[in-house]
């Protein structure tokens, strides 16, 4: 293959890269909360206050900066007061969504509160529109966030939290166009209205509140909740869902042009990004409603022998490929994003952990965003990519994929370019080209990869895949040649050129 370039402008930042682009999604479905988060303080399974402490740990270092709860569909059947109190008075609940489950409510507020002090990120709570009332949410907010002397912070203190959790992120309803409620635009956008008047600012902490956006890249859904909300006021998100969904029999079972047709489509996250946020633009110029992707991710057919409501998956390199190309999507588009969750944290669709018993294994996907900390907090660089695209068929239609693909940042001195080459069988050199004469002093590289296509690790094997430090010339020839299916961070510190 002929040489590819990437070309990097240093005097060109698209925008902050937030660290919130790298959030998380933890829901009520299948083994995500009980046996993934929660074992409670009983278990034999080692625990700090009943959150699984392997999980934790592994938790810890990736940071997560936020994380969405408690759904997901089941945010809009949950009522916030069955999980607060002392566990054993708390009520047993039909989970209708996934797989009619009983809920103990044993993990609830404090608890999931307790999990982001832990990690040091900020919640996210999805509140309940579809089967619940305005009152309900504002007295969780209140509940929550007030400072005073009301029966509700009473309620809380007396629960073991005297001072007020101070949430911001407020998600006003969840997929309301679906399990939501099935409401049409103009309906929900009325509902969002009558919600929002009552959700204040309880002892200085002004919610962010986000309103439910399209199913995928549905323009039609924006364009027409977007103009019935009109000028009002008290909405600062947005928020877009989008699974790339699968190609092939199932997570682990697909040929060549199946990889390359997973990974398209995780590419037309790049898409959805530019379009919704231009409709927007036609609302908001100022951009004061930020947009928000708060469900992504790979979504496969059901695996054999496990509970299909369950929605448990393997996480292969193919998806550790996936998310890296979305992940890159985000940071090239940083001035257009506020937030982004992947779906979902441990045991459900795209999960960075898989627990069984007390046994746990980090997937290909947790190593991805192992490998793009770097890029947190950094200012986003305009990168372009020069590479021969790679044809593939999708039955009779032949597409293309990208080459190469990944994104930039710099942060003092140091830049971190992160790249994904899908092409399965071959590496591909790239002349990596820094603008104003900048060069390179020295670069670490970081790589994940397999010859496998369909590699995973397994509780036998739970490094089959993973991050491996591989030597480059980058600081001596200016090239660097990328492996086949691999994502690749290169790490360099930047000198001014002679």
């Amino acid at each position: 293959m002929g040489l590819a370039t990437i070309s990097i402008s240093l005097e060109e930042p698209v925008g902050a890269i937030r660290p919130e682009l790298h959030g998380q999604f933890a829901e009520h479905l299948g083994g995500c909360i009980d046996d993934g988060i929660w074992v409670g303080e009983d278990s034999a399974i080692a625990n700090v206050g009943g959150i699984r402490a392997d999980v934790l740990e592994a938790l810890g270092r990736i940071r997560p900066p936020v994380i969405r709860w408690p759904g997901g569909c089941y945010a809009d059947d949950y009522h916030w007061e069955d999980g607060v109190g002392p566990r054993k008075e708390r009520p047993r609940r039909v989970n209708l969504w996934w797989g009619q489950n009983i809920e103990t409510n044993h993990f609830g507020t404090h608890e999931f509160l307790q999990l982001c002090r832990y990690l040091g990120a900020e919640p996210y709570l999805a509140g309940n529109v579809g089967s619940g009332s305005v009152r309900e949410m504002r007295e969780w907010m209140e509940y929550c966030n007030f400072a005073g002397d009301s029966t509700l912070a009473r309620r809380r203190a007396g629960n073991g939290s005297p001072m007020p959790f101070g949430v911001r992120h407020w998600g006003v309803g969840n997929e309301n166009w679906g399990c939501g409620g099935n409401f049409c635009p103009e309906d929900y956008a009325a509902e969002y209205k009558r919600y929002a008047t009552y959700l204040r600012d309880f002892s200085g902490t002004k919610p962010f509140l986000i309103a439910c956006g399209p199913d995928g890249n549905n323009a039609d859904w924006t364009r027409r909740f977007l103009s019935k909300l009109g000028k009002f006021p008290h909405i600062q998100g947005y928020a877009a869902h989008y699974y790339c969904g699968t190609a092939g029999p199932s997570a682990t079972e697909f040929d060549v042009n199946q990889w390359y047709e997973l990974l398209e489509k995780a590419a037309r996250m790049d898409d959805l990004i530019v379009e919704q946020r231009g409709l927007m633009d036609g609302f908001d110029p100022e951009r004061k409603i930020g947009l928000v992707v708060d469900e992504w991710g790979t979504w496969h057919f059901p695996t054999p022998g496990r509970n299909p409501a369950h929605l448990w998956q393997q996480s292969t390199l193919r998806d550790a490929l996936a998310a890296a190309i979305t992940l890159d999507s985000f940071h090239r588009h940083a001035e257009k994003l506020v937030m982004a969750n992947i779906a979902q944290m441990v045991n459900v669709l795209q999960a960075l952990v898989l627990t069984e018993g007390d046994r746990m294994l980090l997937t290909p996907t947790y190593h991805v965003f192992d490998l793009y900390q770097s890029h947190r907090g950094g200012r986003s660089l305009r990168t372009t990519f020069d590479a021969p695209a790679i044809p593939f068929a999708v039955g009779d239609e032949r597409r293309q994929i990208a080459g190469l693909s990944g994104s930039a940042s710099l942060k003092g001195d140091v830049l971190t370019l992160t790249v994904v080459n899908p092409h399965a069988s071959f590496p591909q050199e790239a002349e990596v080209r820094l603008a104003n004469g900048a060069m390179i002093a020295e670069a670490t590289n970081m790589v994940i990869t397999h010859e496998d296509l369909a590699a995973y690790n397994t509780f036998e094997d739970a490094r089959n895949v993973a991050v491996q430090r591989v030597a480059t010339d980058i600081a001596e020839t200016g090239r660097h040649v990328f492996p086949p299916r691999s994502v690749t961070a290169i790490r360099a510190r930047l000198r001014e050129g002679k």
